[in-house]
């Protein structure tokens, strides 16, 4: 069973492999998840198996850690490339999401200006006006958006509660650009003999059509590198990724891969 249950309100710095040395920022428990989504491929597990007993960290909690181990790092390093917020599921679901963001930029001013400030986000709270203008904020909004198509999104990242994809899209066009899109492919076939497989044309287009629309100023593109709870899930290959890519390229959009 998959098991990456994350320290919190703080963990790391860890070495991403899309953002460079990360000191990450866990607005959930650290004993279980929190999360909106529940995803197949999800490194900390389906929801039932890992629920949360502990309270969410408050944001007096999250402040005083954090500046606690910017202090440590400006003594002992290492210099962090970025403070991301992820860790036991969604940070937007935190009440004092937007408050946290502004104590987080003060003290990345203080301590470590050169540092960008991202938040991993699966993007069920974008269409809140006060989670979308606290993202505005940060350097790095970096939004999942897996597909346009509703019932792979049903199917594979099974949200929680309401969740209208059509929503979800209108949100990320009023980001007016400041907006990373991440999209994870994948292959294979589920435990339960569904087909999750996005990397045909006939998910691709309708999503490329749609990043066109949000025009995002940068779209991360990934496949599965850790172990998942749905075992028969498999990773997409590095010419399907790039194939990806130089669709988005061609559409004038800047785009990387992550195998």
């Amino acid at each position: 069973m998959s098991t990456v249950i994350y320290p919190s309100p703080i963990f790391g710095p860890v070495h991403s492999r899309r953002l460079g040395v990360s000191l990450g920022i866990n607005l959930l428990p650290s004993d279980g998840k929190v999360c909106t989504f529940d995803c197949l491929y999800c490194e900390c597990g389906f929801n039932k198996n890992f629920r949360a007993h502990a309270a969410l960290p408050t944001r007096k909690e999250v402040r005083d850690a954090l500046e606690a181990r910017l202090k440590e790092m400006q003594v002992k390093g290492p210099s962090p490339d970025v403070l991301t917020f992820a860790g036991n599921g969604e940070p937007t679901v935190h009440p004092d999401f937007a408050e946290i963001i502004d104590d987080t930029l003060a003290l990345r001013d203080k301590y470590f200006p050169q540092a960008k400030v991202s938040v991993l986000s699966n993007s069920t709270f974008v269409t809140k006006p006060s989670v979308r203008n606290a993202l505005m904020r940060v350097d790095n909004p970096i939004m999942k958006l897996d597909t346009v198509d509703s019932n792979y999104i049903r199917m594979i990242d099974r949200p929680t509660g309401h969740y209208d994809v059509s929503e979800v899209i209108a949100a990320l066009k009023q980001m007016n650009g400041h907006v990373v899109l991440q999209t994870m492919f994948m292959k294979g076939t589920s435990e339960e003999g569904i087909n999750v497989d996005n990397t045909t044309e006939r998910y691709i287009r309708p999503w490329l059509e749609v990043v066109k629309e949000i025009a995002p100023r940068q779209v991360m593109i990934y496949t599965i590198d850790r172990e998942t709870p749905d075992h028969n899930l498999k990773k997409a290959l590095p010419e399907e990724l790039d194939r990806i890519v130089e669709l988005l390229t061609q559409a004038g959009i800047s785009a990387t891969a992550s195998y």
